[in-house]
């Protein structure tokens, strides 16, 4: 199983509107790289979601629930099912995550307006482990 983080603007669409939704349709992404993660998306993979704008934290966790298929909008792009998991304890914030010094070649870090992206298995160990301090 992989786990991947999945940045959203929250005054567009938040953690709260996919709680309440239960499900998604991941889609909107443009960028050739975030589209590449989404393409390596399989059902049961974990995601990371992560507010953009303003708070810049990881707040919950999604469940991905469907192979990825073409965006039926725009078949040059790409869009994949989430199911809401939960809310984290607390937001572990950029500002917390680049402190660490532990995550400069993690591309959350490295290229900021990426949206979607391959999370490293001790990046999600260390926001995990945040939540029991």
């Amino acid at each position: 199983m992989a786990t991947f983080l999945a940045k959203t603007d929250p005054e567009t669409y938040s953690l709260d509107d996919l709680a309440r939704e239960g499900r998604t349709t991941w889609d909107g992404v443009r960028n050739a790289t975030a589209l590449q993660a989404i393409r390596a998306m399989h059902p049961g993979d974990e995601v990371l979601i992560y507010h953009s704008q303003g708070q810049a934290a990881v707040v919950g966790t999604a469940q991905v629930v469907s192979e990825p298929r073409p965006d039926p909008n725009d078949p040059k792009l790409w869009v994949v099912d989430f199911e809401f998991r939960e809310r984290l304890a607390r937001p572990v914030t950029l500002r917390e995550i680049k402190g660490t010094g532990q995550f400069n070649d993690f591309n959350l870090v490295r290229m900021s307006r990426l949206s979607t992206m391959a999370a490293p298995e001790n990046f999600v160990q260390w926001v995990k482990a945040q939540q029991v301090k």
